[in-house]
């Protein structure tokens, strides 16, 4: 199944279809010209580049089998075009990065090469034709522009091969169980927090799939039950972008902002079973308080064992990973704890992914709008027209004089 997804892609560079740069319609990314010079940003990791990326870059990663949350990050940011050093789809699974980035208009250039990251330089200006990246007349790199029909094409070879990719996940479960049993089981190894979590609602926020939209339908249920929130690394961005403040932040600390950390949330810092934390140093220099929480699952999961593990009476997930392409998108055995984590939690597990989309009123604010503006103008004219119009408005100067004269009680 690789060695046929390989010879496909060894066809000749198709020509880059145009980009624009910074268009607000995702169509209009392929209807200008990549032939102008446009500045050059460059990360070996998707997730940091798309913090500094502005619309109109040229993106270079080194990212194989782009994911689903990386594609979304990448249009996201706008750029006008996007350089893969690796396989953007190397046939091991159906992950939906590509197309996502594709659909929205934004050539993908794939296997440019590792070696572009020692020859181009950061924040250089260069331009892209047929495929090739230039500086001046001299090629840096050349590489195969996905058209969408390389990518459903790709797709398909891969779900054929997705029975392979089902036992290895099975064989990683059953890897992790064996490693996290006392964990999994016992709650063994879960640190001491200070926030109190026992018999209250619990919120976990993660940037995954229409995460802000979700978090949005959800305000009537926060506003009411005002549930502990724990943002799962940038997770605490978007509980402070949707105007709330996470009291717990759990992960590994290297996708959220300094903004998140500093904003009075306790930290939980995910290390690895040894004990590394790539993190600390972050959170040293930070000069923040931290508690560390060893374990192979993944950040969202431990999040969810420490709400359990502390009494939480509910837990609501929101942008976490619920189905299988999902698990196996994220990282084939990264995801293996996911599984475990949702049927050890399954009696107060809720997951909030899709709410936004399972009722949206047909009521619109300008048809509210219009509605209220009716019944005044209704109630206006009712006055107006009425023989006591006259005793009506007397008594509403009364009231508005009294409430002038209260007004100016309280300043004199």
């Amino acid at each position: 199944m690789r060695s046929s997804l390989r010879g496909r892609r060894s066809k000749s560079p198709t020509p880059v279809e145009p980009s624009g740069q910074g268009s607000e319609e995702p169509a209009a990314l392929g209807e200008q010209t990549l032939h102008t010079l446009q500045v050059l940003r460059m990360d070996k990791r998707t997730k940091n580049l798309t913090k500094r990326l502005r619309p109109g870059d040229i993106a270079l990663i080194d990212h194989q089998d782009i994911d689903r949350v990386a594609g979304e990050a990448l249009v996201a940011a706008r750029p006008s075009a996007v350089l893969n050093a690796a396989a953007s789809i190397s046939g091991t699974y159906p992950n939906l990065g590509p197309e996502i980035i594709v659909a929205a208009g934004i050539p993908l250039i794939d296997e440019v090469g590792a070696e572009l990251f020692e020859i181009a330089k950061e924040g250089e200006l260069l331009r892209i034709e047929g495929g090739v990246l230039l500086r001046g007349d001299v090629p840096l790199a050349a590489g195969r522009l996905l058209a969408m029909d390389d990518v459903v094409d790709a797709m398909e070879e891969a779900r054929l091969g997705l029975s392979e990719q089902l036992e290895n996940f099975v064989e990683n479960t059953l890897e992790f169980l064996r490693k996290e049993r006392e964990l999994l089981l016992d709650g063994v190894g879960v640190p001491a927090i200070k926030t109190d979590l026992a018999e209250k609602h619990v919120l976990i926020v993660v940037r995954g799939d229409h995460y802000r939209e979700d978090l949005a339908a959800l305000r009537p249920y926060i506003r009411e039950y005002r549930p502990v929130m724990i943002g799962v690394d940038g997770g605490a961005d978007a509980i402070l972008e949707a105007g709330y403040r996470p009291g717990l932040i759990v992960g590994d600390m290297d996708s959220v902002s300094d903004k998140a950390l500093t904003c009075g949330a306790e930290i939980v810092l995910h290390a690895y079973r040894d004990g590394r934390a790539p993190g600390l140093d972050r959170i040293r220099d930070l000069g923040l308080g931290y508690a560390v929480f060893p374990a192979a699952a993944t950040s969202e999961d431990i999040a969810m064992l420490l709400a359990d593990d502390k009494g939480a009476k509910l837990i609501v997930a929101v942008g976490a990973h619920v189905n299988l392409i999902e698990f196996l998108d994220k990282g084939r055995s990264g995801m293996a704890s996911t599984f475990l984590t949702r049927q050890r939690l399954a009696g107060k597990l809720v997951d909030a992914k899709g709410v936004s989309r399972l009722y949206r009123s047909q009521i619109s604010t300008g048809s509210l709008f219009l509605l209220v503006a009716a019944a005044i103008i209704t109630l206006v004219g009712t006055l107006a027209v009425s023989p006591w119009a006259g005793a009506y408005w007397e008594v509403l100067r009364g009231y508005w004089d009294n409430f002038v004269f209260w007004v100016q009680g309280i300043f004199s």
